[in-house]
């Protein structure tokens, strides 16, 4: 294994019974950057973070964590990772102010050097100055102090597990927002099924489905596996045009809202030649024509379909 990583699994199997929840992962996280982990529900991401934090050790593989094997690293490790479960739990009579101090007790942190921490993590989780006690916040401000936590340690990687689930649209925006703020500070492992929040935030992403990684590269670099569509806009025969752009050799699929045809295409520089001939052979004229960049989405559905 390499040393430049912040997380590294290698052959990695986590069996439950007859139940194989990671089916010979390979994974690598560069230091320093946001990182999505993204699958759908049951794909296997909490099982790996609980491989990342220690709370599960594998069947067979290796998995580590700052440079260091996690089952026999112990708390030279732990104490260099935060972490945010999926539900995370509080003290609920305590203010978020409290929740801090008492996390930084267990991390052996000077009571000046917490409570300076403190407040800098309260201000950036919008947190400050609130003193309502922790069970009369919100699901949101409950994730930004779970975030704000989780870095009470200054930790070199920090990993968060659904962090934006069941949040609402302001709730999440906020939570992204932390961890935007994050970038260049940390390491960050970020699992989602939400894919719209990592491509707004993350560097890299690894695609899991089943237990197996289907991609891990660059959010640029997943785009572009996927397959290129252009979009029609016609007025006239609008079913003739999609049977005649359907019939292209160019042309991988086609769907119509409407009077707009998108097209999955193979070469959009042919689409792009031949659609103006073929919306006028149908008699009709063509209003707009555009290409369409895929979205990380689009390549989530075009894998995991591949891999089925």
């Amino acid at each position: 294994m390499t040393t430049d990583a912040a997380v590294e699994l290698a052959g990695v199997t986590k069996r439950f019974g007859d139940v194989v929840a990671l089916d010979r992962v390979d994974l690598r996280v560069p230091s320093g950057v946001i990182f999505g982990f993204l699958g759908p529900n049951g794909a296997g991401k909490t099982t790996t973070i609980r491989l990342l934090t220690g709370l599960a050790r594998p069947t067979s593989g290796e998995v580590r964590v700052l440079g260091r094997e996690v089952t026999s690293a112990g708390f030279e490790v732990s104490s260099r990772v935060g972490y945010l479960p999926d539900v995370p739990a509080f003290y609920e009579w305590m203010t978020g102010e409290e929740y801090l101090a008492f996390v930084a007790s267990l991390f052996g942190l000077e009571s000046s050097v917490a409570k300076k921490r403190a407040g800098v993590l309260l201000e950036a989780a919008g947190l400050a100055g609130v003193r309502t006690r922790i069970g009369g916040y919100s699901r949101g401000m409950k994730q930004r102090l779970g975030i704000a936590q989780a870095l009470m340690n200054a930790p070199a990687l920090l990993v968060l597990d659904e962090p934006t689930s069941a949040l609402d649209p302001i709730g999440r925006k906020e939570v992204l927002d932390m961890i935007e703020a994050l970038a260049g500070k940390a390491t960050v492992f970020f699992s989602t099924h939400i894919l719209s929040d990592a491509e707004r935030v993350c560097d890299e992403v690894a695609i899991l489905d089943r237990g197996r990684v289907v991609a891990n590269a660059s959010v640029d670099e997943i785009r572009s596996r996927a397959g290129r569509k252009v979009a029609l806009e016609v007025a006239g025969d609008v079913e003739r045009v999609e049977r005649a752009v359907a019939a292209a050799a160019w042309c991988r699929g086609v769907t119509r809202v409407g009077a707009r045809i998108e097209a999955a295409v193979s070469d959009p520089g042919s689409a792009q030649r031949d659609v103006p001939a073929i919306v006028a052979a149908a008699g009709a004229g063509l209003v707009r024509f555009e290409t369409v960049e895929p979205t990380l989405e689009d390549v989530f559905v075009e894998l995991v379909e591949r891999a089925s």
